[in-house]
């Protein structure tokens, strides 16, 4: 009997097959059901939409979509709409951004966040620090985790935030839900980077009420792209205090008398025109993933994650010797389905990245290399003494800075990894090409140095 995943990989992404590809970024992005693309077409053939900013009929008609599909996230996510409002963005980055330059940091608030976060939660930092507040990072033990969350103590009268992923992009470590009542009772606001976790797990806002919720959807079913969402809490949203406004956001602005005011709803952080023939798709998406089911969605890639760290602890040269590094935990409680690894020579030595994006690329096979914008995972990943990684930093000239020459410097340690990351249509065949692409290694005799892949850091 065809299961009900199985017979969905044929029905939505069968382009897959047709085209020999396996496709193991879904980190990086979702692939689109083919459903969603018609049901999508046949609504823009269907409808007349325009600039939402009036009264007239087309604008009212994409006034109405992009309220329902502000609709349809807070049920996807069982948010109470009284709790809870939808800022449509970007992307996550746009969402994390936007809390950043708006949050209140001065001087003794305090900013916590994990090293295991992506770049663009390491960048809340800068206007954290521009506005006088302490900037702590929490570390990561050899299991890429942290080991108890210890928050350090703050002056409850300024405005303290704290962020962390609930999936690390890096590692597929699921960092607990329950720091967020724990760090409320510390005395700080919570921003949570869901983009990662949201594509594969259930994030219920009625069982754990982050201040912040960041994700992006084209990461959760493919399309959309420049669609994201900002899910804030409606009280914390009144700390917010931005730094500029534009078309869109605004009652009133006057040229001469340089006074404004800022709406009262999600537009007032919604800048300029929204991407209001794309948000429709949102709602058409996430009824998608509905009709599939997150539950059977997170199970199904689950067990390919177990069988996918298996083999990769199976893989071993002649000698017994190891072939593969995998960095973060290598058995499926608490983490996703996304793992990173590095393929190591028979005297233990870490295998240029690159040589296996190279070989992936000739196999059709889709994986992601680099630090993944998440570089404190990878300082962990990598064991990168602070003080050597500050001194070669520094030696080395920005106009001619690169990677490998930063390995060098660190006496050849690794500066990037290989991510396989497995989703909807993920299936045990995408698992065995990649881990005979991997396999093929144990006899690599040829290039030490990659031919044509480029310096990179993924997203």
């Amino acid at each position: 009997m065809i299961s009900l995943m199985q017979n969905l990989r044929e029905k939505e992404f069968a382009r897959l097959d047709a085209f020999g590809q396996v496709y193991l970024d879904y980190t990086g992005s979702g692939l689109y059901p083919e459903s969603l693309v018609r049901e999508y077409t046949q609504w823009l053939t269907s409808e007349v939409c325009g600039n939402p900013h009036s009264l007239s009929p087309a604008s009212m008609a994409s006034t109405h979509h992009i309220e329902a599909a502000r609709t349809s996230v807070l049920r996807f996510f069982n948010a109470a709409p009284e709790e809870y409002l939808v800022i449509f963005t970007l992307n996550a980055s746009g969402g994390l951004k936007l809390v950043g330059e708006s949050y209140p940091f001065e001087p003794r608030s305090h900013f916590a966040l994990t090293v295991d976060n992506h770049n663009s939660v390491n960048g809340v930092r800068e206007f954290a620090k521009a506005r006088g507040a302490t900037v702590t990072y929490l570390p990561l033990d050899a299991q890429m985790r942290v080991s108890s969350l210890s928050l350090p103590e703050v002056d409850r009268s300024k405005h303290n935030l704290f962020a962390y992923p609930a999936q690390s992009n890096f590692s597929g470590v699921k960092h607990p839900l329950d720091w967020i009542d724990a760090a409320h009772e510390e005395g700080y606001d919570v921003l949570l980077d869901a983009a990662a976790y949201v594509p594969t797990s259930v994030l219920n806002l009625r069982d754990v009420k982050p201040d912040f919720v960041t994700i992006s959807f084209y990461k959760m079913f493919g399309f959309p792209t420049g669609v994201g969402a900002l899910i804030a809490k409606r009280e914390v949203l009144g700390k917010l205090r931005r730094p500029w406004f534009g078309g869109g956001t605004v009652r009133f602005v006057s040229a001469q008398n340089r006074v404004h005011l800022l709406k009262t709803s999600s537009e007032a952080y919604e800048d300029g025109t929204l991407n209001f023939l794309s948000i429709p798709a949102v709602t058409m998406g996430l009824d998608f993933l509905n009709q599939v089911g997150m539950i059977r969605i997170n199970e199904h890639v689950t067990g390919l994650a177990k069988l996918l760290l298996d083999e990769l602890q199976e893989s071993r040269y002649s000698t017994g010797m190891p072939l593969v590094r995998t960095y973060g935990p290598i058995v499926n409680e608490s983490r996703g389905a996304t793992i990173a690894l590095n393929l190591l020579t028979p005297s233990g030595k870490e295998l240029d990245y690159r040589l296996v994006e190279e070989r992936a690329i000739k196999e059709k096979i889709s994986i992601r290399t680099g630090c993944f914008c998440n570089p404190g995972a990878a300082e962990a990943a990598f064991q990168y003494p602070a003080v050597k990684a500050y001194q070669c930093f520094e030696q080395l000239s920005p106009e001619d800075f690169s990677l490998q020459q930063f390995s060098s410097c660190m006496n050849d340690k690794p500066v990037g990894a290989v991510r396989a990351s497995l989703g909807i249509a993920s299936n045990e065949a995408d698992v065995q090409r990649f881990i005979e692409l991997l396999r093929e290694f144990t006899d690599y005799r040829g290039e030490s140095k990659p031919r044509i892949i480029p310096d990179i850091i993924g997203a």
